[in-house]
């Protein structure tokens, strides 16, 4: 059976995992009420989108 010759450093384990960070990703500010949203959607607070309302609140 392989046994590691050499235990992995905490810098070495880490640098690999990096990669594996959650990012928040397609958030954008509301050109009416300036809430944040996410991207192309309808905003829940106003119910404008791209300029117009499409939602009445």
């Amino acid at each position: 059976m392989a046994v590691p010759f050499r235990r992995t450093s905490k810098t070495a384990k880490r640098m690999r995992r990096s990669h594996l960070s959650l990012a928040v990703t397609g958030l954008t500010t509301c050109s009416h009420c300036g809430a944040t949203i996410t991207a192309h959607r309808v905003c829940p607070k106003c119910g404008y989108y791209g300029g117009k309302q499409v939602v009445s609140k």
